[in-house]
């Protein structure tokens, strides 16, 4: 679980400053996009597939594996990453099943507790217990295909399984096909709403448009087992920073590792994440990740980020591995707190 990658390749674009107040209308225009996409229906009236005056029609979601049909109100939810889980603690929907980040570990801390009690452990992601999941008789299954392709017919034999291409850099749009698969658009609605004003509340308090831009901030991930990270334009956290309006490093617009969403580097090259700002994190002991050996180390503490304490540690639960409307509202706090402090 340590990659937390998508699956989607994508091109990377030259260095170039980040333009901002576009957040509204790129969220509009997905928004816009998933409800047609879905306009198959979603309750009662034509196309709909509604079974009766008991409520419990159907619908057709459009998936990453064709059309799906599920309950227009599906009361019993399994959901099998990250991303996944946030949709649904964002959308009011209590999963009977999940499964978690890391082996023998509980769901992502910066959940909400009282939003997941009874939810049952059915894995790890992208290694869910199939005999568990289909003990819940679970009425729809969300996941999407950089974990799971490979279970998909096996998923769909248990209930309608409901997958998109990827996850991180996508989410916004990701969110949207959960939405829908839960019947919860309404719910979506306010969600993005609450989120298009809160980094507008953030990009004020930054100063700004033009002050917000001219801030480059880095994002660096110290990873037990593997690389040091330095993450680009296609990671999630990238999207938040874009949408309050920061400024990005040139090295984030060459990030070619692992489908477009870092750069790995050796501890050797660490200060390539330099920036104005670093929020910095590990997967892992941070004494095996790496972290602790270069935070003493004379390269990090020359880094200009370091120098003018402009570096921060973060939750790599809540920053990297957590994706979605839940996990930003936390993070867009963080970044108005900590940028303004």
């Amino acid at each position: 679980m340590a990659s937390m990658t998508s699956s989607t390749s994508f091109p990377v674009r030259p260095p170039r400053r980040r333009t901002v107040g576009r957040t509204a209308a790129v969220t509009a225009a997905l928004l816009a996009g998933a409800l047609a996409l879905t306009a198959c229906g979603t309750g009662s009236g034509a196309g709909s597939g509604s079974d009766g005056a008991d409520g419990k029609g159907t619908h057709t979601v459009r998936t990453a594996n064709g059309p799906v049909r599920v309950p227009d109100h599906p009361e019993k939810v399994v959901v099998l990453d990250t991303a996944e889980l946030d949709s649904a603690v964002t959308l009011g929907v209590t999963p009977v099943g999940a499964t978690t980040a890391q082996p023998g570990k509980p769901f992502l801390d910066y959940l909400p507790k009282g939003e997941l009690k009874g939810v049952q452990n059915v894995g790890v992601v992208a290694q869910p217990d199939l005999e568990k999941i289909a003990a819940l008789d679970p009425d729809v299954i969300l996941t999407n295909k950089a974990r799971d392709a490979n279970r998909y017919d096996e998923l769909s034999r248990i209930a309608p399984t409901v997958m998109t291409e990827s996850t991180g850099h996508p989410w916004k749009r990701n969110f949207l096909v959960h939405a829908d698969a839960l019947g919860r658009k309404a719910e979506a609605k306010k969600a993005v709403a609450r989120y298009e004003a809160h980094t507008a509340r953030v990009t004020e308090a930054l100063g700004g448009r033009r002050k917000a831009a001219a801030t480059e901030t880095s994002v660096i991930r110290f990873t037990e087992g593997a690389d040091t990270r330095i993450y680009g334009e296609k990671a999630y956290i990238a999207t938040l920073l874009d949408d309050v309006g920061l400024g990005r490093p040139a090295v984030a617009a060459h990030a070619k590792d692992l489908d477009g969403l870092a750069m790995e580097v050796s501890p050797e090259q660490v200060d390539k994440g330099d920036a104005d700002v670093v929020f910095y994190c590990s997967y892992g002991s941070p004494a095996k990740s790496g972290e602790a050996e270069a935070v003493r180390s004379a390269l990090w503490k020359n880094m200009r980020a370091v120098k003018h304490g402009r570096a921060f540690r973060v939750d790599d639960e809540l920053w990297i591995q957590g994706i979605g409307y839940t996990a930003a509202d936390k993070i867009l706090d963080e970044l108005e707190q900590k940028l303004t402090g």
